[in-house]
């Protein structure tokens, strides 16, 4: 049975047509690039696939399911044990340290009023020491970079421990280090742990080296989903940005380069 299956979703957000007719299902150990121009409707499906938006502001059909049933039928804490997401900007309610922020990743499984267990620490303290933040646990959110409040972002997602993470743009802020060190960790983690990650972003050579699978949003509900190998080709991605594109090959791969 499939972590995620979306069946046959019509999409739209005001005037913006994001899928007509979109299917596709995300096994263990998968992970998806979205793709698409700006303001195409990426941030819109994914919070769509988390059960985040209200049904009033959208016009949609068909159907995502988790895990064999409905996401429509699920309870809101059900869904945050199985799906987590990162959004693409992070603000802070509260001033709290960078240990207690990635502890936020325990509240799916607590009951009201119930405090962290030393197994939630423990896993809060493993996630901050795989993102480089160990040191920092006990700094306020307020004295971070961008970057280092993106990581503890992240950080907070893999405390979650959820099946199936949703990274919307997870390389904002990161230099070229840390990029390529987050998303070695999630791929490896996702293969290892039988988990899935499906995650929008612009650089088509980070969808190249990661992903095995993508969505591509063209506009006015025209979608292409399946395998990577047979979606991120060039006539497709210069169709998808409007720009022709050099390809390179090399011992490293592939990658694209506009002209």
């Amino acid at each position: 049975m499939p972590l995620l299956n979306v069946e046959s979703l019509q999409l739209s957000i005001a005037d913006t047509q994001v899928c007509q007719s979109l299917s596709f299902e995300v096994e263990a150990g998968q992970r998806w690039a979205m793709l698409g121009r700006n303001g195409i409707g990426k941030s819109t499906l994914l919070h769509t696939i988390a059960g985040l938006r209200n049904n009033s502001k959208l016009h949609s059909h068909g159907s995502i399911e988790l895990a064999g049933e409905n996401i429509e039928r699920l309870k809101t804490q059900h869904i945050a044990q199985q799906v987590g997401i990162l959004f693409q900007q992070q603000e802070d309610a509260f001033n709290n340290t960078v240990l207690e922020t990635a502890l936020i990743g325990r509240h799916p499984y607590l009951h009201p009023w119930q405090w962290e267990s030393e197994e939630d620490q423990k896993k809060a303290r493993q996630a901050l020491e795989q993102m480089s933040l160990a040191e920092m646990a006990q700094r306020t959110t307020n004295t971070l970079s961008g970057g280092e409040r993106q990581r503890l972002a992240l950080a907070t997602l893999l405390t979650q421990t959820p099946k199936l993470i949703l990274l919307d743009e997870p390389t904002n802020h990161l230099d070229i280090h840390h990029q390529i060190r987050v998303l070695d960790l999630l791929s490896e983690w996702a293969l290892k742990e039988e988990r899935a990650l499906i995650m929008t972003l612009h650089d088509v050579n980070l969808a190249l080296r990661y992903c095995d699978h993508a969505v591509l949003l063209f506009g006015k509900g025209e979608t292409i989903a399946g395998s990577a190998k047979d979606v991120l080709t060039r006539e497709n991605l210069e169709r998808l940005y409007m720009h022709p594109l050099n390809k390179l090959d090399g011992e490293w791969g592939q990658a694209y380069l506009p002209r």
